[in-house]
């Protein structure tokens, strides 16, 4: 955030919103720094409230019936959300989203964030490197597994779906 905050005194983003720093660059060459310092900020903050520790396994009711819909059941939606993560070709992340009013799975690379696509995130699984490596050195699954038996903030979730 520090980095970001530099890159953007006296410039037409001092005073934006990150949402909207990230929405106004996203795509313009000329601000690359600014974007992708803007979207990893955003996007960790989005993760840390991801998770949460000793968190309920199932999804509220609300949620459970739209994963349902989705993808047949919370197993389905989780080891799609996995397969994401973990075939993530190098940094970047895995993402529960809403596409209109209906449930999917997006992954994006590097900092790249799905609702400047016109995807709304409900979760997010960090599969950068840093994320799991002092832990999990090279065995991604295992982490990401891990986040989804263990972490998951479903009540963040429908409180992003609503």
């Amino acid at each position: 955030m520090d980095t970001l905050n530099k890159l953007i005194v006296g410039t037409e983003y001092a005073d934006l919103p990150l949402e909207k720093i990230v929405t106004s660059t996203a795509g313009r060459t000329e601000e690359a720094a600014i974007f992708h310092n803007a979207a990893q900020a955003w996007n960790h903050t989005f993760y840390w409230k991801s998770m949460k520790p000793r968190g309920p396994v199932e999804p509220p009711a609300a949620l459970k019936q739209k994963i349902d819909a989705a993808f047949g059941s919370v197993a389905s939606c989780k080891k799609e959300l996995a397969d994401a993560a973990v075939s993530q070709f190098g940094s970047g992340w895995a993402w529960l989203v809403l596409d209109g009013e209906r449930l999917k799975v997006a992954k994006t690379a590097n900092a790249d964030v799905p609702f400047t696509t016109g995807l709304k995130p409900l979760l997010a699984i960090d599969v950068w490197e840093h994320a799991y490596y002092l832990d999990y050195q090279t065995r991604r699954a295992d982490y990401v597994n891990a986040v989804l038996d263990n972490l998951i903030n479903w009540e963040f979730a429908l409180q992003n779906a609503t």
